[in-house]
């Protein structure tokens, strides 16, 4: 199946879950946070990586949804934390219901993930969990690491990969193995499949950070320059400090510091900071770098190419939608 038909197999699969345990008011901010949409990035990552080793891609839809139950439960809880008011152009949960509703909602949709990942055989069960559990414990490291970097300004580069490499990366290199491990692929492939989606993550993350500089809002789907206003510890902001001229960083704490600047303004004059500095073309390096290394591990897979043909085309995909 193409990665469209999959997305299709496990939209219709996840519209038709039943939620018929009460109190329904418990389980309608849940399946209100699964229906907004989305990409559908990670299951369709972890029926790609399966259906590499076998044909029966519904085998796995209770884990593949798990990981977008999950992926969706983190969503609520940052919206939460973030005080956003919207996602996915819909109120958040703690706005349309309260933030009671969406602290006790989430907290199902993490046991509800737990559940579904665990309607596996019995012989994957310890692999399958133990991963999923390990990925759930790192990317609350990340999200503390991000809430912490909020705090200093001596942030490093590579402490700054760490905490997107956990706190992006690892589920979708988690969502490649437990789909490797469910289709019984040999334990380096399995291994071999979590490195290209950690590394790949990393350059999803760091395309990322670029794009709401660089990119154009009609392609990248919002308007450019929010992490610049509200001062996000970014790949593109922990550079531009550490690698400034005292003139340089002077300014940029200028604006960091700024009561209420003018939004444009304040968007323009740190972006000619950036490309002065040099981090535009840094990032662009870095980029193509861990891009470069998930395809040296993919390339390791020990499955016929055409097996692997379209994990590389979605990935393509994901990492060129600026384009």
């Amino acid at each position: 199946m193409t990665a469209n038909e999959l997305l299709s197999l496990f939209n219709q699969y996840l519209e038709q879950l039943p939620y018929d345990r009460q109190p329904q008011s418990l389980y309608e901010p849940v399946k209100y946070v699964l229906s907004l949409g989305g990409k559908r990035i990670r299951p369709v990552l972890m029926m790609l990586a399966y259906q590499m080793y076998k044909d029966d891609p519904k085998a796995i839809l209770p884990q593949a949804c798990a990981l977008e139950t999950y992926h969706n439960f983190t969503l609520l809880h940052d919206d939460l934390m973030d005080n956003a008011n919207m996602r996915r152009g819909h109120a958040t949960v703690h706005v349309k219901w309260d933030a009671n509703a969406a602290i006790l909602s989430g907290d199902t949709m993490l046991a509800l993930a737990f559940q579904r990942m665990a309607a596996c055989p019995e012989e994957k069960l310890r692999d399958v969990i133990d991963l999923f559990t390990e990925t759930v414990l790192e990317i609350d490291e990340g999200q503390q690491m991000d809430m912490d970097f909020e705090k200093r300004m001596d942030v490093s580069e590579e402490e700054y990969i760490e905490m997107i490499r956990l706190k992006t990366s690892v589920l979708l290199a988690c969502a490649l193995k437990i789909g490797a491990i469910l289709a019984d692929a040999p334990a380096e492939d399995a291994e071999n499949l979590y490195l290209f989606g950690e590394k790949m993550g990393l350059a999803f993350q760091l395309q990322d950070d670029y794009l709401d500089v660089y990119g154009d809002p009609k392609v990248f789907g919002k308007a450019i320059g929010g992490d610049i206003m509200c001062n996000k510890k970014t790949f593109m902001l922990i550079n531009a400090f550490n690698l400034a001229t005292a003139e340089q960083r002077a300014e940029l704490m200028r604006w960091i510091d700024a009561d209420n600047p003018d939004a444009q303004e304040k968007i323009a004059a740190v972006t000619n900071l950036y490309n002065k500095i040099g981090v535009d073309k840094l990032a662009q390096q870095r980029i193509m770098h861990y891009f470069d290394e998930s395809r040296a591990c993919l390339d390791k897979v020990k499955v016929d190419e055409k097996r692997k043909q379209l994990l590389y085309d979605y990935t393509d995909k994901m990492m060129h939608r600026n384009k």
